[in-house]
Order: C-alpha cells, then structure tokens, then sequence
C-alpha cells in the first residue's frame, strides 16, 4: 500500500489517571510545572525492601459517577453512567479500573458517543497495552489459597488479571465491535498499542480505535522484584527527587501505576464529523535490538532506528523534529544510550527539546508509552514543551551529545514534531511521531 493509499490517522481524545492526577488535565498541569508524583509506599510495607518509593495513584475511585450518561449502545439504551458498579469492581483488579477511567475520559473527550449512530461497532476496536497484568491480585489470590486452600480461590480470579481484559472490559463497555486485542511488550506495551492500532485505521480495517494502556504493580512482588534486578532506584528519603533522568547520580527507575488512552480516528470520519483534532499520528517505527534481555545496545542502535523509521514514513526531516519525549527511565545505561541516538538521528542537536516525563511520574511499564505519546500530543496543542525534573548534573555522555535536556523548567515553543520512545525488555523499541494536523 503507498502512502497515498493509506490513511490518516489523527487523535481526538485524550485520557490520563497518572501518578500526577485523575485526568488528562490535572496530569498536564502537574508535568508543565514540574510536580513530582513519587512518595514513599504506603500500600505494603517496604521497609525490608531496598526500594520504598513509588508513583502511586492517589484518591482513585473507580466508582466514581460519569459527569454526564453516555449512550455507546444507542439512547433508546439503558445509559452508563460510570465507568465501574461497586459489584463489578470487586471482580477486576486495579489495572483494569485504571484502564476503564482513562477509556471513558478519552471516549467522552472525543465526542463520539454523540455520533453513534453514523458509525457501526463492528468499525471501532480496542487495543490496550499492559505489560504485567494483574500481579498484586496473583500476589493476593496466592496468599489466600496457601493459607485456606483451593476451595477459597475466586471464580474471578483469572479474568480479574489476564492482561487482555482491560481491552475485553472496555469493549463492553464502550460497545466496540471490532479487534479487540492487548499488545504485551513489557515497557513498550502501550506505544505498540497504539502504534498497531494506527495500522489497524491506516489500513482501512478500522474507522476509529480506542489505544493506550495501563499497569498497576505496586505490590511486594512487583516493586521486590525490580529491586532484586537492582533497576530501581533507592533513594528513599527524597522521593520526589529520585527519579532524575540523564543525571550523573541517577541509580534506577523509580515504579509507577496509571492509565492512558487516545482515540485515533480515520482523518475523513473525524473531519466530515466536526471533532478536535489534537494533533496527526503520522509515523511508527518498531525494532528490536536482538541483544540481550535487558540492557541496550551501547550504540542505541535499536532505538535509532525506529526513530528513524517513524521519521521517513512520516516524511518529514530530521531538522523539524522540535520535541522527543524520550524513554528516560533514569537507569545508568539507557539514558545515555538513547541520548545518543537522539543526537544521530537529528542534524543540530541544540535545536532539539528532549525531556522525560518519568522524572515526575515514575516509570508506568505497559502503561509509559501511551502515557508519553498522550503528553507529547499535548506538547504540540498547547506549544509547551514538559520538563525533566531532578537534572542538576547532566551526565558526561548525555551532554556531549549537545541536545537541550530542558531541565528543571517547561519550556514555551512551538511544536510541529514530536517524537515519543518507548523501550522494552527484550530488545524492543518503539518510536511514535506526531505532528500538527493540518488540511
């Protein structure tokens, strides 16, 4: 198919539940002015584990009424009227609830349900990353049947925390029809999910698609687990400090928990409905490094190169880019590397912005990618680009590569590109690009 043949795709919704807020502007507000959303765990006790610190989701009700009915099915339907019932909510774990709230934000925000009628379900799908599932209920479940035994496990437990059921539940939900799938790449998870469901549109096989992704394993085994890999930091006694990407005292990634969801239309359908437009997805770039299981290329190699992919099939020049959202995690080795394929990719260095969210929110897993691509669309609807909180000392490596790290401070400036990395175990790269939309 050529690139006149193909669609495009743009995005009219956003929704967030982040470390930093219960809605996509609450999320924005806190990452322009550089809030940080780590604090010490309070949802298990941490004190014998070597990492104490998290980026928890605070005040989260899944319960919560809608702020007005929502009518997926038709208005001669029954209206939903929140995302969760207090019955069902008991039969899912927290991923779930996450990914549902965001849905919902991002489904009202587009404006859809206004037009139901003009779009069959069988043209809309769902593809929600998750990259661990429903740990802390496996955890729990576990705990349960050692101590009383198999007759106590749930009959909900499996679909409680199968990765694929916050796309199934949202499915239900929202009466979408068509592919309805989970992309499980570990912390690329949701970038894929998104970059999939671009290709889903791009390809015709679907009008509009509702993508993102979600995680929630702030848990003994989850936050134990990535201590005992020592990836995590351990500066527990500055929380808000710790995660400090691109820094020459950063020590590890500091967890996070959260939701994301854009919805992605067919640019004909958005535009012949009348939706906002944030902005156009006009590039996706996968790879793998094909290395090792964790580390990453000492060149970058991997992450090079789906930028540059999502740059040509985007086809616009390395001297636009204005914005990369980067991977950032704040471990030793990935910062430095990514930094440097930034700089290969792009021709002048100091004309590029590059920050990394994830010194505020902490690191979302599956969830990260959609989280960064939702912030990056923002960037370029409101001129702004976000900060990396916590750079005091940039790194040798990271500052001879020349790019502006746009520390401590947002930044106002245009922005026409954006790029958004997303990094996994297992060698695999994701690069998102997104423009201003224009006729």
């Amino acid at each position: 198919m050529t690139n006149t043949q193909k669609k495009r795709v743009v995005v009219t919704g956003i929704g967030i539940v982040s470390p930093l807020g219960i809605s996509r502007e609450a999320t924005w507000k806190a990452a322009i002015d550089g809030v940080p959303g780590i604090r010490k765990i309070t949802r298990f006790d941490a004190s014998d584990c070597a990492c104490q610190i998290a980026g928890d989701v605070e005040n989260f009700d899944p319960t919560a009424p809608l702020s007005q009915p929502l009518y997926p099915r038709g208005k001669s339907s029954e209206p939903l009227t929140q995302a969760v019932s207090a019955k069902d909510a008991k039969r899912m774990d927290r991923f779930i609830h996450l990914a549902l709230a965001a849905g919902i934000e991002a489904y009202q925000d587009s404006n859809l349900d206004s037009v139901r009628d003009q779009i069959s379900p069988e043209r809309i799908g769902v593809n929600i990353g998750v990259g661990m599932g429903g740990l802390p209920l496996i955890e729990e479940t576990h705990r349960t049947y050692l101590e009383k035994g198999f007759r106590r496990i749930t009959p909900f437990f499996i679909p409680q925390v199968i990765p694929n059921l916050a796309a199934g539940q949202m499915s239900i939900l929202l009466n979408t029809q068509g592919t309805n799938t989970c992309s499980v790449s570990a912390c690329a998870s949701s970038a894929h999910a998104v970059g999939e469901s671009y290709r889903a549109i791009q390809r015709g096989e679907e009008t509009v698609m509702i993508a993102g992704g979600a995680e929630s394993v702030i848990c003994a085994l989850g936050i134990g687990g990535f201590a005992a890999m020592k990836a995590l930091s351990c500066q527990n006694e500055t929380p808000g400090k710790a995660s400090r990407p691109f820094d020459q005292n950063r020590d590890g990634f500091v967890m996070g928990e959260g939701s994301a969801v854009l919805i992605l239309e067919d640019r004909d359908f958005a535009l012949k409905r009348g939706a906002k437009i944030y902005a156009e997805i006009a590039g996706y770039g996968p790879t793998s490094d094909a290395y090792h299981i964790t580390q990453p290329l000492d060149t970058g190699d991997g992450g090079y190169r789906a930028m540059k992919l999502a740059v040509e099939e985007a086809q616009v020049r390395p001297d636009e880019i204005d914005y990369v959202n980067a991977h950032g995690t704040s471990t030793p080795l990935g910062d430095a590397q990514e930094a440097k394929a930034i700089a290969r990719l792009v021709e002048t260095p100091k004309n590029v912005h590059v920050s990394s969210t994830k010194s505020m929110t902490g690191h979302l897993l599956g969830a990260a990618g959609a989280l960064e691509a939702a912030l990056s669309v923002l960037a370029i609807r409101d001129s702004v680009i976000p900060p990396t909180i916590n750079l005091e000392n940039l790194d040798a490596d990271c500052a001879a590569t020349g790019l502006n790290f746009t520390a401590q401070k947002a930044v106002k400036k245009e922005v026409r590109v954006a790029i958004s990395n997303s990094f996994g175990f297992g060698g695999t790269n994701v690069s998102l690009l997104f423009k201003k939309h224009k006729a």
